[in-house]
């Protein structure tokens, strides 16, 4: 495995290089100017700086240290390829955690303090929180907060200029809602808060909104793009705007003049609504030289919500893209394990690029939605293991291998994670691989009660490990997009507090994991979806369907550990799998399921 970094003192030097531009504290940030998760190349500005490539990860370069803020999936990642960097990691979504904010207010002596960050990629809410524990700890007047746009440019001479793809429009008949209809549904939304006009900045509510997909990011299906909603006009900041084919509701106006058109239109839109959580700090303060403090409202965007209650033909399309994506899944298992048993030297890079081939025969086939995780052995014990091209692991005939991949469809988006036991295991990775698959199947079993939140549930994936001393460091659970992005709010299945409810029409994984760090990792992963299960006197009761069509290897499974239901829910849902896939499938791949699921 190669994930260190080839020449660690490349950045270190850059780390001096940010500290000559004479502030007392850098922040920069992993994200882009649209709040976004996964980021196009221009914005990688972490990883430029430090080699670390996570996809959460922000740093803070000050006189006498240098820091990353990343979570548990990053780890074990992040101290490899910040080795010899002499940036330290600061572990995030732990009990001891300091944040960015609270370790800028408790780190210097001198006042005032003078703080750089790019607000292009941090947000109004962000700089909030920033500003709060930095005036309780330093006073007014105590600190500076400056605002250097593209801050990296003068010293990132070949930075990537910001992308731009063909744009596509998608109709009704895939989105089950037309662009019309939900721009009106928005418009009775700004309409209650009072609001004649909505500035939304996240890609994937302009995605969702407008019904229009792009290229612009790796994995996600998005335009960078910005789009003010008011009462007659929808108005979509592109680039190359020339390129970009006209419909008849929205109206296209080009990337690079989004102030002027804050200016012009600042009459016409009334009060103005943005959500903080996603607006980057800059293009805010550009809102605010045009609009009156009385003109604008603050507060979480309607489209988050809206956008994860799935309609009936998106959960349509849900359930035939994880049928497709079955039938590339299964027959990508034959492959390995037959290749393996064969004696075929099989790395984890060749195994990723076979599963990919057999998902881009697909009809409707838009992309991966995320960098498939091929690992093998000690790799799986990195949550989110990047499966390098050169050097790879070899798959050998032995221990376990894990795949977590998913894939975009014109009708839905899949990620599906699997465990393939290559040979001979161990006890101690049978039993994980049992307590873990237990949590899974006990989560997909719930039933609970109207108003639940995924953090009052999480505990049913985790009790059989905490019940042998055990854990994982990240979430159980997160919402799936509609031909959108693979991580999507506002639910998620977490022991962090998030109030939101599940509710039907949701979305969203189940996957339970254990890491031993230098021996594997486990993880097994269903998609399900929120559907009321009953309604009695005591109110609606939900629970969930299971999307994923895959089966589970149950021959390495200790038996003794699973209860009944568990042990039925298994063959039952095995027995779907190949029900649902034997006509689809090679007959050799048919026939070598049918033993698996028996």
């Amino acid at each position: 495995m190669r994930i260190m970094a080839e020449n660690s003192n490349v950045y270190a030097e850059r780390v001096e290089e940010i500290r000559r531009l004479g502030y007392d504290a850098v922040i920069i940030s992993g994200t882009d100017p649209h709040g976004s998760e996964y980021v196009a190349p221009r914005w990688k500005q972490v990883e430029w700086v430090s080699g670390f490539t996570g996809e959460a990860g922000d740093l803070v370069i000050t006189k006498d240290h240098a820091g990353l803020w990343t979570d548990s999936r990053f780890f074990i990642q992040a101290g490899q390829q910040l080795a010899g960097t002499g940036i330290e990691l600061h572990p995030t979504r732990v009990p001891d955690e300091v944040t960015i904010p609270d370790w800028l207010a408790g780190h210097f002596q001198q006042k005032p303090v003078r703080i750089a960050f790019d607000g292009l990629c941090q947000s109004v809410g962000s700089i909030q929180t920033l500003e709060k524990a930095l005036r309780n700890s330093y006073g007014l007047g105590g600190y500076e907060l400056i605002d250097v746009p593209d801050m990296l440019d003068t010293l990132w001479t070949k930075r990537p200029a910001i992308p731009h793809s063909p744009v596509e429009w998608l109709d009704e008949k895939l989105m089950g809602e037309t662009r019309k209809e939900k721009l009106a549904w928005l418009r009775g939304e700004m309409q209650q808060k009072g609001c004649g006009a909505m500035f939304l900045t996240a890609l994937d509510e302009i995605a969702w909104l407008l019904n229009v997909r792009g290229q612009d990011i790796d994995y996600n299906p998005y335009v960078i793009s910005y789009l003010l909603v008011t009462p007659e006009k929808a108005i979509w900041f592109v680039r190359n705007v020339s390129e970009v084919p006209d419909v008849d509701d929205v109206v296209l106006a080009d990337y690079g003049v989004l102030e002027d058109a804050l200016e012009d239109r600042k009459d016409e839109c009334g009060r103005l609504f943005i959500d903080p959580a996603t607006l980057n700090y800059h293009t805010c303060q550009l809102i605010e030289k045009y609009f009156a403090e009385s003109q604008l409202c603050f507060g979480p965007s309607p489209v988050i919500l809206r956008k994860a209650l799935k309609n009936k033909k998106e959960q349509e399309g849900f359930r035939r893209a994880f049928i497709e994506d079955g039938v590339a899944m299964e027959s990508f298992l034959y492959w390995l394990e037959t290749s393996v048993k064969g004696g075929a030297q099989i790395t984890e890079w060749d195994a990723a690029q076979k599963l990919a081939s057999l998902r881009r025969d697909i009809e409707g086939y838009r992309g991966e939605s995320f960098a498939t995780i091929s690992a093998y052995g000690p790799n799986a014990a990195l949550p989110h293991y990047v499966t390098p091209r050169e050097g790879s692991a070899l798959i050998k005939s032995r221990g376990l291998y894990l795949v977590d991949a998913g894939a975009h469809f014109l009708y839905g988006t899949t990620d599906t994670t699997r465990m393939m036991p290559m040979g001979r295991c161990t006890r101690q990775e049978k039993e994980d691989y049992t307590l873990v698959l237990k949590g899974m199947v006990d989560l997909t079993l719930a039933v609970f009660p109207e108003g639940t939140a995924g953090c009052q549930i999480d505990a049913l994936a985790r009790r059989a490990l905490w019940a042998a001393g055990r854990n994982f460091g990240h979430g159980t659970g997160h919402g799936i997009g509609f031909y959108s992005g693979v991580h999507e709010g506002p639910q998620a299945i977490r022991q962090n507090f998030n109030p939101q409810p599940l509710l039907p029409g949701m979305v969203s994984s189940i996957e339970p994991g254990i890491y031993r760090e230098g021996k594997y990792g486990i993880r097994h992963e269903n998609v399900v979806l929120c559907r009321e299960q009953d309604k009695t006197e005591f109110g609606r009761f939900f629970g969930f369907e299971t999307l994923t069509c895959c089966h589970i290897d149950l021959s390495i499974v200790r038996r003794k550990l699973l209860n009944e239901v568990e042990r039925d829910w298994l063959r039952a849902y095995n027995r779907v799998v190949y029900r649902m896939l034997k006509n689809r499938l090679a007959p050799e791949v048919a026939r070598w399921l049918k033993k698996k699921c028996r």
